[in-house]
């Protein structure tokens, strides 16, 4: 009896990964029509469960339900960035000053292998595997802050953020100009500076909405 009152609630948080997952990828792209009978169809389930987890992606932001419209996958606009950016500037400001005042030296020493993993990345030009390692050292910095409040939130607006059609790291020079940044915030993380670790890094994320913004404007003019 227990095992099949658990059934349903695994069942849609695994349709809301999938659609998650190909949300990120933009195969299913910002503004389009979410299908309900094909994608239930499609992954062999009824429409109950695929409307929960569509329930579980409305409340991230991901998808959009319109009365009487149905669903739609979010668009992200240039003003959401900005506002998102702003918040996620001081949310990630906050956990690089609380990590200054509470890493460990083992968790420093962790901080630092994590870096140099950037800075081959950089050395390669290797987009794919720079962006793994800074989501690393974001994740680690927010272990260490041991806010799951903070983490929460994080996680949720990171999530908007991936609506973006584009990706910071493809502007031109921000591959190396990240890299900086995040040299200075292991600086300040090194020399327990707490006011300087949440200067660079509140730095470090208006850096990466200005790079969006380029992207965008090349975007545009070329269209």
């Amino acid at each position: 009896m227990t095992a099949t009152r658990i059934a349903p609630l695994a069942l849609y948080q695994e349709v809301a990964e999938r659609l998650r997952q190909r949300i990120f990828a933009h195969e299913l792209k910002p503004g389009t029509w979410v299908d309900e009978q094909a994608l239930a169809e499609d992954y062999g389930i009824s429409r109950t469960p695929l409307r929960e987890a569509l329930k579980v992606l409305a409340s991230e932001g991901l998808v959009t339900l319109k009365p009487r419209r149905g669903c739609y996958v979010t668009e992200i606009s240039e003003r959401d960035l900005d506002e998102v950016f702003k918040v996620m500037a001081m949310l990630e400001g906050e956990c690089a000053r609380s990590s200054a005042n509470r890493a460990s030296v083992a968790e420093l020493d962790r901080l630092k292998a994590i870096h140099a993993e950037l800075e081959k990345a950089a050395g390669a030009h290797d987009i794919n595997t720079f962006f793994e390692n800074n989501q690393a050292f974001h994740h680690e910095l927010q272990r260490i802050a041991d806010n799951r409040w903070l983490l929460h939130v994080i996680e949720d607006l990171r999530k908007v953020i991936k609506l973006s059609r584009h990706h910071s790291l493809f502007s031109e020079g921000r591959l190396e100009q990240s890299l900086a940044e995040h040299r200075a915030i292991l600086d300040a993380l090194v020399a327990r500076d707490a006011d300087a670790a949440e200067q660079h890094m509140r730095e470090h994320i208006r850096s990466g909405r200005e790079a969006l913004a380029r992207i965008a404007d090349a975007r545009n003019r070329a269209a």
